[in-house]
């Protein structure tokens, strides 16, 4: 449904604030393993994601990955929208520029109400209340093995 940037964005974030609540920050390479990414690509996503504000990093010993406490949650759609941008929250099934409720392609009927539905889950749901029904052991999340594709 996303683009490889955008799953990998997405678990790398989830799985630094799983580590965070922990106490821990973890570094690219425990990173890339725990989600089953190129090491060399998780770095460069991770990178993005400081410079966009998203996380902070620090370097050397005791360094790694964190997000600022003081920061509001961020919301998945702001993570998805900051990489792919607003073509999957408005865009057409069939990828017509100038479908819409007047102009109609024909999945238009069928594919809005997905899209909404879809628009409702990542605006609802943030990296880090995904990172705390792991930490509070929920059932299913006993492994971080949902984690990699």
């Amino acid at each position: 449904m996303f683009n490889k940037e955008t799953e990998y964005a997405l678990r790398g974030l989830v799985y630094v604030q799983v580590q965070n609540l922990k106490g821990f920050k973890p570094g690219i390479l425990e990173i890339a393993q725990e989600i089953d990414a190129p090491t060399f690509y998780t770095g460069k996503i991770m990178q993005r994601l400081v410079k966009q504000g998203f996380l902070l990093s620090l370097k050397g010993k005791g360094g790694g990955f964190f997000f600022d406490g003081n920061k509001p949650d961020i919301a998945l759609k702001t993570v998805i929208l900051a990489i792919e941008g607003e073509k999957k929250y408005c865009g057409c099934g069939f990828g017509l520029k100038n479908c819409d409720g007047n102009h109609p392609c024909p999945l238009h009927s069928q594919y809005a109400p997905i899209r909404d539905s879809i628009n409702k889950l990542v605006s609802e749901n943030t990296v880090q209340s995904l990172a705390n029904d792991y930490f509070k052991g929920e059932e299913e999340l006993l492994s971080l093995s949902w984690l990699k594709s």
